[in-house]
């Protein structure tokens, strides 16, 4: 068939649209597929913005980040404490005994301000006055240090024996310190954080006494020496303890990260340090592979790796937590949760047991369960996305899947009264050594934060106790360590 000039110009029109509709189908899905991936990344960084905007909202209120980071930024003072009103008046409450200065009924001295022997008025002599009132005055005496000469003196006898006095012992050379002022020294130093060249001049200043810093650092190695027995019976008792508190943070040993990890009770406090974090760490120090009783921790999974142990949670943790997602992300949920928390809390501080009776437990649990499923609602878990590891999830997602999957340690402070609601102990045990970083920086090496763990394990369990830590180093100085109780 012919086809006219007429009808191979339409066909050429209808081939040259169809190629340009084509051609247009082609650009329309390559836009659409670009909006789609530019909406993916819009997606990606209004997260990563809201990240970052909850990053810089963060204070030591909202997250796991000491006071000290907060700075000193203007504004209403932020609340530090969770406890509620508890109806009494503030201050001390009665049959408290106080720590002022109390009276003395045997003053060391005496000073009498008589008044004139005669009147101003008439001349005349006046009676022998007495007493009206009388006032104290507690003032340091005068420090020196005081130096003594132990001369061994000799005698020989007819038949020709020489007899020869003999020093006592811890004194052996011919000229050293005395156990007080190296108990001051390591007091000042592994105490109070005190610098080694501080702490040399403090001693200089205050006693007139030359007292290097190399003589300071004997002093440490010399204490960690021979308390290092003791805190080793600290670290046996910990293995027995029904109830104890672990803890880790970071710090600095020869300018490498390291890791110094706690475990104490009321009573006792243990710490170490050692290059890893996690249980390869905790197994070198041999105390929680043999720990039976409840271990109370933050949660972190090297923990959770000891079954043979119970476990509870830290609240405050969880507090902090909630906190952050209530107040920069605006979840409800989260708020309802941390009341919750607060008021059980409440009400077992009030107790007479230090625990709450199970129907109360059980409408608590009952109250938890419903704000988890109004959690879990709102942030449910992302499916896998076929990557290579676990699939990221929100932070709001990872604190409910935590206290859905571990419901029983973060009640358990509500069911038996041993185990508190905080890892408080624990996180106190580490706050000096952090102090102790920030002043000096880290340590030089690591035989001095070994001997810092064990004078610190030794100090701190004395001062849980009650005792005079700086009695305690004389007398250990002296030969004889004072023990701490056990139980």
């Amino acid at each position: 068939m012919v086809l006219s000039l007429s009808d191979a110009g339409k066909d050429a029109q209808i081939l040259s649209l169809q190629t340009t509709i084509a051609e247009l189908q082609a650009t329309n899905t390559e836009l659409r597929a670009t909006i789609a991936e530019q909406q993916a990344t819009i997606t990606r960084l209004e997260a990563t913005i809201a990240q970052m905007a909850a990053k810089l909202a963060a204070d030591s209120t909202k997250s796991n980040r000491p006071p000290s980071s907060d700075g000193l930024s203007k504004g209403p003072p932020k609340p530090r404490s969770l406890r509620q009103k508890s109806g009494k008046k503030s201050g001390g409450q009665p049959g408290h005994p106080g720590a002022t200065f109390s009276w003395s009924e045997n003053p060391d001295h005496v000073v009498v301000h008589a008044p004139p022997s005669h009147c101003d008025a008439c001349s005349g002599p006046l009676p022998e006055p007495t007493l009206f009132a009388s006032r104290q005055v507690a003032d340091l005496p005068e420090i020196r240090y005081v130096i003594t000469e132990h001369r061994a003196m000799e005698s020989t006898c007819s038949c020709g024996k020489i007899h020869r006095g003999t020093f006592p012992d811890g004194v052996n050379a011919p000229m050293q310190y005395g156990p007080k002022i190296d108990g001051v020294a390591v007091y000042l130093t592994q105490q109070h954080m005190l610098p080694v060249q501080r702490t040399s001049e403090l001693i200089n200043d205050l006693f007139g006494l030359s007292f290097s810093e190399g003589t300071v650092q004997q002093a440490v190695a010399d204490a960690a020496e021979i308390l290092a027995p003791t805190v080793e019976t600290i670290a046996d008792a910990l293995r027995n303890a029904p109830v104890a508190h672990a803890d880790e943070t970071g710090i600095r040993i020869e300018s490498k990260l390291h890791w110094m990890h706690t475990l104490g009770t009321s009573m006792l406090t243990w710490i170490g340090c050692h290059k890893k974090r996690g249980k390869v760490a905790m197994n070198a120090f041999g105390i929680l592979p043999h720990f039976r009783g409840t271990l109370v921790h933050d949660g972190l999974e090297s923990y959770r790796s000891y079954k043979k142990c119970t476990h509870g949670l830290c609240n405050s943790h969880h507090l902090r937590e909630l906190k952050a997602l209530a107040e920069d992300h605006k979840q409800s949920w989260a708020k309802q949760m941390g009341k919750l928390l607060q008021e059980a809390c409440h009400e077992v501080n009030l107790s007479d047991n230090g625990m709450l009776p199970k129907k109360r437990v059980k409408e608590y649990r009952l109250r938890y369960e419903a704000i988890l499923r109004i959690g879990e609602r709102e942030h449910p878990v992302r499916a896998a996305s076929g990557k290579r590891g676990r699939t990221k999830q929100s932070e709001a997602t990872n604190l409910l899947r935590r206290l859905r999957k571990y419901a029983d340690d973060v009640w358990r402070f509500a069911a038996e009264p041993e185990v508190p609601f905080t890892n408080n102990l624990a996180e106190q045990a580490v706050r000096m050594p952090k102090v102790k970083q920030k002043i000096s920086g880290g340590f030089r090496t690591q035989a001095g934060a070994t001997r810092f763990c064990v004078i610190r394990s030794y100090l701190e369990t004395l001062r849980k106790q009650g005792a005079n830590v700086i009695n305690a180093l004389t007398q250990a100085f002296q030969g004889t360590v004072p023990q701490p109780r056990l139980a």
